[in-house]
């Protein structure tokens, strides 16, 4: 299986205040790949080194064997942050087609359709301006368009926030679907739930750096106290344990 993401020994400082230390991890082509910490413990600092959106310290990230720093190798990816707001004056559509245009594909109205009510969206909202939007239905465009990109690798920051019960499980099931397509994903979540639903890896950061990288069932095996503990209990015991 070809590789598709690689981050190689990276390190991040603001002043005195280490925010990553040493990271390195990789993901294969195919794979959902769920990051987990508390806030603050340098999750999206981490995306943001992949994107090459901050300059690291020291380390490396390469996506498909070459260096993010490359614009060629940031064509693979499509980035949803957490706090997404497109502007308030664009149609939805219009924010498709222009996400689109950056990776020289054209808007198809019917797909567009038909993947937003996949996600619980009313596809006459698209007609809309962003600015009449619910903080629901501004994600779920923000979805529409990464998975319209059709890249090989999606990093999502938090792509549950905002939406209800009913539209998780439409979005996990897609998720999913992505995997089965080949594409790879790389999410952070609070919701530790959906992470060990979705998840054929997950990694646990903590304090700036990686606790633990492996399948889901392995970390709870290694850091419960019960037997009936969930993946959240165990990883209240990690970090809990883990010297600052």
């Amino acid at each position: 299986m070809q590789e598709m993401l690689r981050v190689e020994h990276v390190s991040k400082s603001y002043g005195e205040h280490k925010i990553l230390c040493d990271i390195s991890l990789a993901l294969a082509q195919g794979e959902v790949f769920g990051l987990i910490g508390l806030n603050g413990t340098g999750k999206t600092t981490l995306i943001k080194a992949i994107l090459d959106l901050v300059r690291v310290d020291s380390g490396s990230v390469y996506c498909m064997g070459k260096s993010t720093h490359e614009p060629d190798a940031r064509k693979h990816i499509i980035y949803l942050p957490e706090k997404f707001q497109p502007s308030r004056y664009l149609k939805g559509s219009e924010y498709l087609d222009l996400t689109l245009s950056y990776y020289g594909k054209a808007y198809d109205m019917a797909r567009a359709e038909m993947l937003a009510k996949r996600l619980d969206l009313e596809p006459h909202v698209l007609s809309m301006r962003v600015g009449n939007y619910s903080k629901g239905m501004v994600q779920k465009l923000g979805l529409l368009a990464a998975f319209m990109t059709d890249v090989p690798l999606l990093l999502l920051d938090e792509p549950m926030s905002g939406l209800d019960p009913r539209s998780r499980i439409h979005l996990k099931h897609m998720l999913l679907e992505e995997k089965q397509a080949g594409h790879t994903i790389f999410f952070s979540s609070h919701i530790l739930s959906d992470v060990e639903e979705v998840c054929s890896r997950i990694g646990v950061i903590h304090n700036g750096k990686i606790l633990y990288t492996g399948e889901p069932a392995e970390f709870r095996k290694q850091y419960r106290q019960a037997a009936d503990d969930t993946l959240e209990k165990a990883f209240l015991h990690a970090i809990e344990n883990e010297p600052a």
